[in-house]
Formats: structure tokens, C-alpha cells, sequence
């Protein structure tokens, strides 16, 4: 399974093959929502390979697909999905998008959770991550870097806002009131270009995984590189 299609086609295609997968391997691409970094490479995706795309109904009207469109599976946010032997379970986030949602899956007694783009946690969140093995989890901005950073006003108050993107600190409050023992690996991601640093991100985190004794391993995703595969 994919989470997402941002990235080109050829893009998507180098970095499959980088972890020895194909694109035409793939048994579907899930989608959070239909923001343009998470969707840009999709169709050009799913209609060469004739991928199925899950989404749910009201992302999936949200894509406008007009001509030839793939093969598309609607679930409602919430929804527990069957994909061969994954179970994904699919929860609501606070994002400003059509219907956005995150996702965990278990395959093998393993529990992975994707959280990304919300501007906070909500307790629907904190729920569904529970027993996870291995997170990704939004770290977007700094907060005083966003301030004074580049973006018009209107943009900081999008990013800043209930709908809007997870601050370190926000992120940080999470690992050190709620993250588990039992979370193996930690990939913080979804990083700002502008807003961010990740040396920032991996020094406020591993402070707080360190006081709070945790032996998480923590990584900071890169928009430029894969990030290692996680074994279990």
C-alpha cells in the first residue's frame, strides 16, 4: 500500500526502486486528502497502472476526476478496511481539507500509525495511535520561525490554527504526555522548508525522549531522501 501520491510518477518510481518495489506491485494508493503535496503525482500513478485508489467519498469527489478515471474504493472516515492481509483502520483529523483522515495498520501483530497534516491532537487521535510500534507523526514549524519567517499573515494564521499544521511544540507535548513505551520507532515529519529545522525538530524530541526514559528510536523524514525501512 501507498499513503499518498505527492511526488511525480518518475519520482515515485526511483524511490520504490530504491526499496525494491515496483509501482505496478502496489495494491492500492490510500489517500488522507486532496491537498495538491499529497495528490500530484496520483493520477498519472493510478491510471498507468491501473491502481485502485482508496479515499474517502468525499475526498475522492473533492479530486474532480473527470476523464478515465482508475479504479476508485469509497470508505467513510472511521472505516475499517480489508487490503489483503492489512488491516487499516482510517480516523478523522483537524485539518483544513474536503475530509481528511490518518491512518493505522496492522499487519503480522504489527501496529503502524501515519499522522500527518492536522493543526492539533485531537482525543480521537490519541486513541487510535495507541500500541503503535512505529509512528509518523507531523512536526510542520517552528513557531517563533513561522512568525517572523516568510509567509504572509493569512498563510501563519492557516498554519498556526485548529485546521492547520502540527508545531514542534505541539508535537513535543505529545511525546511527552501520551506517546507509549511501547512505540519502537518515531518519524516525525511533514518538516516546513521555510519554518523548520530539522536539527531543531530531533533536538526538542530527543530531549523529551530522553527525560521521559523512553528508548524510542526517533528519525527526522527528509522531503528529499527515503527514510530508512522499518523492519520488524
Amino acid at each position: 500500500m501507498l499513503v499518498d501520491a505527492g511526488l511525480s510518477l518518475r519520482e515515485l518510481t526511483r524511490r520504490l526502486a530504491a526499496i525494491g518495489e515496483r509501482p505496478e506491485d502496489l495494491d492500492g494508493v490510500l489517500l488522507t486528502h486532496e491537498h495538491s503535496d499529497h495528490v500530484a503525482g496520483l493520477a498519472a500513478l493510478a491510471r498507468r497502472y491501473r491502481i485502485p485508489v482508496y479515499g474517502t467519498g468525499i475526498t475522492l469527489r473533492a479530486l474532480g476526476w473527470e476523464d478515465d478515471p482508475p479504479p476508485l474504493e469509497t470508505f467513510q472516515a472511521g472505516a475499517r478496511l480489508e487490503i489483503g492481509d492489512i488491516q487499516v483502520d482510517s480516523f478523522t483529523i483537524p485539518h483544513d481539507a474536503a475530509d481528511p483522515v490518518g491512518f493505522c495498520f496492522r499487519a503480522e501483530g504489527v501496529r503502524i500509525g501515519v499522522v500527518t497534516d492536522l493543526g492539533y491532537i485531537t482525543d480521537s487521535i490519541r486513541f487510535h495511535v495507541r500500541g503503535c510500534e512505529a509512528l509518523l507523526l507531523e512536526s510542520n514549524h517552528d513557531l517563533e520561525m513561522l512568525k517572523v519567517g516568510p509567509y504572509p499573515w493569512a498563510v501563519k494564521q492557516r498554519v498556526m490554527g485548529r485546521t492547520g499544521h502540527l508545531s514542534n511544540e505541539a508535537a513535543c507535548d505529545f511525546l511527552e504526555r501520551d506517546l507509549e513505551s511501547s512505540t519502537l520507532r518515531l518519524i516525525l515529519g511533514h518538516l516546513s522548508e521555510h519554518n523548520n529545522h530539522p536539527e531543531i525538530v530531533r533536538l526538542a524530541a530527543g530531549q523529551v525522549l530522553e527525560r521521559r526514559g523512553l528508548k524510542t528510536q526517533l528519525e527526522v523524514a527528509s522531503q528529499r531522501r527515503s527514510s530508512e525501512v522499518l523492519r520488524f
